[in-house]
């Protein structure tokens, strides 16, 4: 894109091989959110309202236990293969999985079981397809760029965020989630089609050999950075105290009753904010001088809003308050990828991506399973303020605990 200017919040798209790895991204990550927005629903009607709770929580569980068991093994093998050919294995098995849950979905054979045991399949691929993904798009622009390739990333997931759960909640209310499974198996054709046409050179120096011990590098590395590890912990604590997104269905038909497109319109709201703000972030984040303070404060917000929308009766304020938990949300995720990248090696950052996942999607997975536990015992809306009071105190804590955090600064090193 010669267009672009030099210095322009698009940047980073002016390189063909990130732009044509951004628009796939694009296309099946929309997929995918309409995926996970079809399985909280499908989920809730497979089984009885007294159980509905449970059940929702057992979506996180079901795919924690992969992230746990696959991830290390993962990051390496997105340090010691050629990550593109690790992209383009990963989503046609994706691909293969979604396909086969619309077609037993529409054929009428999806049962708890099949939904479950296909989700835990998606999320042990998946869980392979992240690091290679994360370590492979900062070859593709050179360095100076890469805050702003971070920030686009963070533009395109949100986008997708806020598409994919509207277009979802629509299918699901005028064709069932059948059709949305299907869209998202067409969906990874656009991606593996935009992997297949990158001609980056292959991954030759560097590799790590595929043994035990380089995990242990990867282990040595992230927890002997204090900001890496310290940015790793923040992130947790917040997703699993703040993991409201899995009773989004208790609160569409029983609290609210806005029935299922009032449930896109909720599942879009958190990613529709974090648009806004992501856009915003393309063009500012280079210019952010306290990031530690301003990492911490965003996660902070992010639990206060998330409370807010556990009291919320109306509609259009609990949109509000989920805009503004993806607001500051994406925050947080833009300036803790940006000191990630930034300060990993490229032949670690398979291994430091695989050891953020079991933070990042950890943290979520086990806070679907504690939201559902609480939400089961005491109901939704306790299950969601405690959440978020939690997510508060545990930033202020860790923050309070890890000085060099609150202290880091755009122009300090990582030490």
């Amino acid at each position: 894109m010669p267009w672009l200017p030099e210095h322009a919040s698009l940047v980073a798209l002016r390189y063909r091989n990130f732009r044509l790895l951004w628009l796939g991204n694009l296309v099946s990550f929309a997929g995918s959110m309409m995926r996970q927005t079809a399985v909280l629903w499908h989920v809730s009607l497979l089984v009885p309202p007294e159980q509905k709770a449970l059940a929702l929580g057992g979506v996180g569980l079901i795919r924690f236990v992969p992230v746990v068991a696959c991830s290390l093994f993962a990051g390496l093998a997105a340090d010691a293969f050629d990550r593109r050919r690790v992209l383009l294995v990963t989503n046609s098995v994706l691909g293969v999985l979604s396909g086969l849950l619309a077609w037993l979905t529409l054929s009428g054979h999806a049962s708890l079981s099949i939904v479950y045991t296909l989700a835990a399949l998606t999320a042990a691929v998946g869980t392979f397809d992240n690091p290679a993904r994360n370590a492979f798009f900062p070859s593709l622009v050179p360095r100076e760029v890469l805050p702003n390739a971070i920030s686009l990333n963070s533009i395109l997931f949100q986008v997708a965020a806020v598409s994919g759960p509207l277009l979802g909640g629509v299918l699901i209310a005028s064709r069932g989630v059948g059709l949305v499974y299907l869209c998202d198996a067409l969906s990874f054709v656009a991606l593996v089609a935009s992997v297949w046409a990158i001609d980056a050179p292959a991954q030759s120096t560097g590799r790590a050999k595929f043994e035990l011990r380089s995990i242990g590098d990867g282990f040595a590395f992230v927890f002997g950075r204090p900001l890496i590890r310290s940015s790793m912990l923040l992130d947790f604590f917040a997703t699993f105290f703040a993991s409201s997104t899995t009773l989004l269905p208790i609160f569409a038909q029983d609290v609210l009753r806005v029935g299922a497109h009032g449930y896109g319109l909720l599942s879009a709201a958190t990613a529709a904010g974090a648009v806004l703000t992501s856009v915003t972030m393309a063009a500012i984040v280079e210019r952010i001088e306290q990031r530690g303070r301003v990492l911490v404060s965003s996660v902070i917000v992010y639990g206060v809003v998330t409370a807010a929308f556990g009291v919320s009766t109306q509609l259009w304020l609990s949109f509000l308050c989920l805009m503004l938990a993806g607001a500051a949300d994406t925050v947080s995720t833009v300036l803790r990828n940006v000191l990630r990248q930034l300060e990993t090696p490229d032949e670690l950052r398979g291994r430091m991506t695989s050891v953020n996942m079991m933070f990042f999607m950890g943290g979520p997975q086990l806070g679907e399973v504690e939201a559902g536990l609480v939400a089961q015992r005491f109901g939704p809306i306790a299950a969601v303020v405690t959440g978020g009071i939690g997510c508060v105190l545990a930033a202020a804590w860790l923050g309070w605990r890890t000085p060099t955090l609150l202290r880091y600064r755009r122009a300090v090193p990582v030490n």
